[in-house]
């Protein structure tokens, strides 16, 4: 007989959650992300991609050459057109396969085509801003010269005013002295 163990503290037991039935896909996800999410130390499960289905390759040397001729045995017409209906599949693979490359081909030749045509597009406006931005550098560099020019005029007319003035002082003091020994009387 073992021996008697120390009795264990009871388990504390999980509710049972509410059965809830999905309506819709999304609540039926939501319902999925909502189990996984409780435990997120958990791995998840994700399946691989699926290979797809391939006929199984011709042999390389058929020994047995049959057909639906007559002097067939009645259990030959069975393998004939099992042989007959796997090579048909293999037919309609390959077609399909080549038909699909097809479409794979055209699809890049189109993806090439826009592509080639989104950078043309891209590098014309390009070209088109480069040009806006190289006429306001222009307008700015003509608008500095323009008002450098007209500091430049300003301070000349100025210099000039002064001159001017300068020469006007000069005259009136003539004048003045001039003026101080009149060179004739009147009234006397």
């Amino acid at each position: 007989m073992a021996a008697p163990s120390a009795p264990q503290p009871p388990r504390p037991r999980k509710e049972p959650q509410p059965l809830v039935i999905p309506r819709s896909a999304a609540e039926e996800q939501r319902l999925r992300l909502e189990r996984l999410m409780k435990n997120p130390d958990k791995t998840v499960p994700i399946p691989e991609k699926l290979n797809e289905w391939a006929p199984r390759a011709s042999p390389e040397f058929v020994r047995d050459v049959m057909g639906s001729s007559a002097g067939a045995g009645s259990g030959e017409f069975h393998v004939y057109r099992h042989l007959r209906r796997r090579e048909y599949q293999r037919q309609d693979f390959m077609d399909a396969m080549a038909e699909k490359q097809k479409l794979d081909e055209e699809y890049q030749k189109k993806l090439e085509k826009n592509k080639m045509i989104a950078e043309e597009q891209t590098a014309k406006r390009r070209r088109k801003r480069q040009k806006l931005k190289e006429k306001k550098l222009l307008a700015k560099k003509s608008k500095l010269e323009q008002k450098q020019q007209q500091e430049e005029s300003d301070q000349s007319q100025e210099q000039q005013t002064s001159e001017e003035e300068d020469e006007d002082t000069k005259e009136e003091e003539e004048k003045e002295e001039d003026a101080e020994e009149p060179s004739f009387v009147m009234g006397r």
